[in-house]
């Protein structure tokens, strides 16, 4: 199609020259300043058939492949505003299923969390309950320990006091008390000093 082009330039005015030549009547007649009837017609008709000429040219060669190629660009044009409204969607979707995923770890982190902290709370919990349990049977023990040691040591000073009462009771009424009677003397006395405590 390029080379064509410069071929119909070089026609058409050989053609124009031509017709002009051709136009000229046998007898030269003088040109005027408005061409003559006669001295138009014949560069209009070959006007005319360079015209339909290069027309047809044009209608059959030129335009059709102007014409594809707008239409293949056109198609290009349309396949790619395609291609980017696809990749567009889909990146509008994978934007969408990032949201998803992350609000779903986040849904996640929350719940371990929340386990994680009542998990925390239910050991502390457990740690007060048996501690408090340990301390409230320490408390026990040494009361009892301690209930046990006064009760030995009264006991104890119960005996001395008998004993050394006895003695003194000997020494005054004269004459020695058996085991026997200070065994008596002593549960007697451990008796009526634990009801004057108990009351």
């Amino acid at each position: 199609m390029n080379a064509l082009l410069p071929r119909l330039a070089l026609v058409v005015p050989l053609l124009s020259a031509a017709a002009a030549r051709a136009a000229e009547p046998a007898g030269h007649s003088p040109a005027g300043v408005l061409p003559t009837v006669e001295q138009g017609i014949v560069p209009m008709i070959v006007s005319l058939l360079v015209f339909a000429i290069v027309f047809a040219i044009l209608a059959t060669k030129v335009w059709p492949a102007i014409s594809g190629g707008l239409k293949d660009r056109e198609e290009k044009i349309r396949q790619s505003i395609e291609e980017a409204e696809l990749a567009q969607q889909q990146a509008k979707e994978a934007l969408q299923q990032y949201e998803r995923s992350l609000a779903q770890a986040r849904a996640e982190a929350q719940k371990m969390l929340d386990d994680a902290k009542a998990q925390q709370q239910a050991i502390a919990a457990e740690l007060k309950a048996k501690s408090d349990a340990e301390l409230n049977a320490m408390r026990e023990r040494a009361k009892r320990d301690i209930d046990s040691a006064k009760r030995a040591a009264l006991a104890e000073i119960y005996a001395e006091a008998s004993t050394l009462a006895a003695s003194i009771a000997g020494k005054i009424l004269q004459k020695e008390i058996r085991p026997q009677d200070q065994q008596r003397l002593v549960e007697e006395s451990l008796a009526e000093f634990q009801a004057a405590h108990a009351n």
